[in-house]
């Protein structure tokens, strides 16, 4: 499932989404801003432009949207129905997961995007 030549692969290591060997982001997880959505220009080993075209990556606010949803909803079952926590407390809950998830969804987003439109090609 997480073999190297799937898209899986690519998303779960950061990796580049057409020889899976280069990295994908300039730096490793941080939580600073201004690193943590810093992608390399070109793949470190094949080259590839990661920015496909101009403003590429204004469509992985889409993913972003559906993670954050995806998101929401589980955090504000969980403790709606396992915490019995009251609205107020929940849609707290929501946001406070929502920020500090935030740095990891931009991320995932991101790598998510770029993986639906590049296919992993082998090198000999």
């Amino acid at each position: 499932m997480f073999k190297k030549g799937t898209k899986l692969y690519s998303i779960s290591k950061g990796k580049c989404p057409k020889c899976q060997e280069g990295d994908f982001f300039k730096y490793g997880f941080t939580f600073n801003p201004l690193k943590v959505s810093k992608i390399h220009d070109h793949c470190p080993n094949c080259n590839l432009k990661y920015m496909l075209e101009p403003s590429f990556f204004y469509g992985a606010m889409y993913v972003n949207y559906g993670i954050t949803v995806g998101i929401s909803i589980v955090v504000f079952l969980i403790t709606t129905l396992a915490f019995q926590l009251n609205l107020l407390q929940s849609f707290f809950s929501v946001f406070v997961a929502l920020v500090v998830l935030a740095p990891i969804n931009l991320r995932l987003s991101r790598i998510i995007w770029i993986n639906m439109f590049v296919s992993f090609e082998e090198f000999n």
